[in-house]
């Protein structure tokens, strides 16, 4: 485990990915993260089976030890008095309180900002939410599909002009991940400024706004333009000037992603390198206005040359290449790859029983070390030692379970 942020304690109350995925980088990078769970059920996630067509109902809940790596847990009823009370005495000892319930379910369970500041002034309290605090829809909730993916524009930017249906997500939780790291950044900076002036900060981070972030440059472009995005048809050469950015098509039906924005300056390496040299002398090649001129005409020949080879042979042969350039991997072949695995990317973990594991690492890494990780916590795992450190005995332990406060 890291120390980058050892003596740091987060409380957090929420479930699913969007939130937990932002305490799990934190737990990652070194705090003590006490993740608050149902009294039954605990989360939600932890009942998810299935997600599309892919089954995970295995003894490694993967969806689950992705965003609850490293935490440790307790089941507590927050509309209990007694489990409510516990939730404060929590607050008491925490630098961080995190959360991803709605305005309207956080004003119920009285663990709003006014309820947790007047147990912590100091706590540095954390939202995130689908739409944000404010404007017609701050108390409504949403998932990444939803509020990153769709209504924020990166469905309708990845979706080909004329093809049937909208592109959904490149995976389960992917705005999640993305929004839950930009909660952990957050987080790290309100942490900072509270060290150096002593004031806490509300931080709010919403799927809805990270999904703008992401789609950024596009959006800047249509506010200049006062166009949407236009992607091209399904199949075409979007980069109409240059050859060399876009994708292409190999013999075993792969393909290999090329971004050369400088195509003129790379085009005499490339060509030799697909062994087509004659095309440097090209006229129509011969300088980077012609090039560009006559781009569509580099795109068929380029066409009929990538389908000569399969995707490892290409992938060996541009080793040399001087522009940049990438195969088009799937999930696995990423696991797998000799880059991923010589900085680390992958991290292994094991479960209680012993099981391994192996789970991307968190992305930062920190004095040129691969981030570890741990597994998630069974539900209620740390229930007795989190009580025993905020001054209850087990007879205030038993008492409260008896009430049903805490599981």
């Amino acid at each position: 485990m890291l120390d980058i942020m050892k003596g740091i304690r987060v409380l957090e109350v929420a479930e699913h990915t969007f939130v937990p995925a932002a305490s799990g980088v934190l737990a990652d990078w070194g705090a003590d993260v006490i993740k608050v769970e149902h009294a039954v059920r605990g989360d939600a996630m932890r009942g998810l089976a299935q997600t599309g067509a892919v089954s995970f109902a295995t003894n490694v809940h993967v969806l689950n030890e992705h965003s609850n790596r490293g935490k440790r847990s307790i089941g507590i009823d927050l509309t209990k008095p007694g489990g409510l009370e516990v939730v404060y005495k929590l607050a008491e000892t925490s630098d961080v309180f995190l959360t991803n319930k709605t305005l309207p379910v956080l004003e119920k369970l009285k663990i709003g900002i006014d309820e947790i500041r007047q147990r912590n002034p100091k706590i540095i309290y954390t939202r995130g939410t689908a739409f944000g605090t404010r404007g017609p829809d701050a108390q409504k909730g949403g998932y990444d599909f939803t509020a990153y993916w769709s209504r924020a524009g990166s469905a309708a930017n990845c979706t080909p002009r004329g093809a049937d249906g909208i592109i959904g997500q490149p995976g389960p939780a992917y705005g999640d991940s993305i929004g839950g790291m930009t909660i952990a950044g957050g987080i790290a900076a309100a942490l900072l400024k509270r060290e150096r002036t002593g004031e806490p900060s509300v931080v709010d981070v919403s799927l809805f706004s990270t999904g703008m972030w992401a789609a950024g440059p596009a959006m800047a472009m249509s506010l200049q333009s006062g166009q949407p995005l236009s992607p091209p048809p399904l199949g075409a050469h979007g980069a109409v000037t240059n050859p060399l950015v876009g994708t292409y098509r190999t013999k075993d039906d792969r393909f290999l992603s090329l971004v050369m924005l400088q195509a003129f300056a790379y085009f005499a390496d490339f060509c030799r390198h697909i062994d087509r040299s004659e095309l440097i002398d090209d006229p129509r090649f011969a300088t980077a206005e012609k090039l560009a001129e006559n781009a569509s005409d580099v795109v068929e020949v380029l066409r009929e040359v990538f389908p000569t080879k399969t995707l490892a042979e290409w992938t060996e042969r541009f080793q040399t290449l001087r522009g940049q350039w990438a195969p088009v991997q799937n999930s696995l072949e990423v696991a797998a790859d000799p880059q991923a695995r010589a900085m680390g990317y992958v991290a292994a973990a094991t479960t209680a029983d012993g099981t391994p594991f192996e789970l991307p690492a968190s992305p930062v890494q920190f004095d040129e070390e691969p981030t570890p990780t741990r597994r998630s916590p069974d539900f209620n795992e740390h229930s007795d030692e989190v009580l025993q450190e905020i001054g209850l005995d087990m007879e205030q332990i038993i008492e409260l379970r008896v009430a049903g406060a805490v599981t």
